[in-house]
This record gives structure tokens, sequence and C-alpha cells, in this order.
């Protein structure tokens, strides 16, 4: 049965030239790209993703850096595709990341980690509705 994701380039992987290299590692793994944007997160949309973080010590910096430059927006469907990517992506610290994983390949740190997947099929349907409507 397919199931959709969203996943995000964020902007440090875009500012340094990864955006090509990282499409195509879903795509090598038989994900299909439903839906593909180059743009900026609003503030709004950053409010909206990042709301049940609110309140906590890191919040605002999460904002700031998520709105901070271009990102690629992606709709990705397929069998299993939540889990398919998540493990795609790697652990969130680029630190705890096997090689061979985007983040682990990749990623800076914590903070600059290349890429958001959704962690349920739920948030998926819930990031795509915030980033492409419903």
């Amino acid at each position: 049965m397919s199931q959709k994701t969203y996943v995000m380039i964020k902007p440090d992987a875009v500012a340094r030239g990864f955006v090509g290299r990282i499409v195509q590692r879903f795509e090598d793994t038989g994900l299909i790209i439903e839906r593909l944007e180059y743009g900026v997160v609003t503030q709004d949309e950053a409010a909206q993703n990042y709301r049940e973080h609110e309140g906590k010590p890191f919040y605002a910096g999460l904002v700031d850096y998520i709105t901070s430059g271009p990102v690629v927006k992606m709709v990705l469907s397929g069998p299993e595709a939540v889990a398919v990517c998540r493990k795609l992506m790697g652990a969130t610290n680029p630190r705890d990341a096997a090689p061979g994983t985007i983040r682990g390949d990749f990623g800076l740190s914590v903070e600059a980690n290349v890429v958001h997947g959704s962690d349920s099929p739920e948030s998926a349907e819930r990031e795509i509705a915030i980033f492409f409507g419903a």
C-alpha cells in the first residue's frame, strides 16, 4: 500500500549545494516525488509546523533557522514512505547518524541537520497540509 510523507531539505543543505544529491537518494529508493517546491518557509508555516515545541528554549532559534533561507519541500510516496525516509535520513543528530544516511553524510550539527521528514503518517498529513494546502 502506498503512503505519502513530507520531506524538507533545510536551508543549510540548500546553501551548501546538496539538493540534487539528496533528492537523488530518495529517488534511488523507489519513492515517487509527487510535489516539489523551492521556496522560503514563512513565519506562520514555521509556527504551525513546530507548535509542539513552542515555549521550549530552542523554539525561537528553530523558527529563525528554518525561515533563514530557501528550502525544498517535497511530498514523496511509496510503500512505507515514512519509514523508508526516516531510515534514509538517519538519526536527528548527525553525530549519531550512520555513514550512508543523509544526515550522516551531509549534516553538521543537530541544528543544521540538512533534512526534515515526517515521523508518522499523521504528521505527514498535517505537514503536507501546512506546506502545500489541503
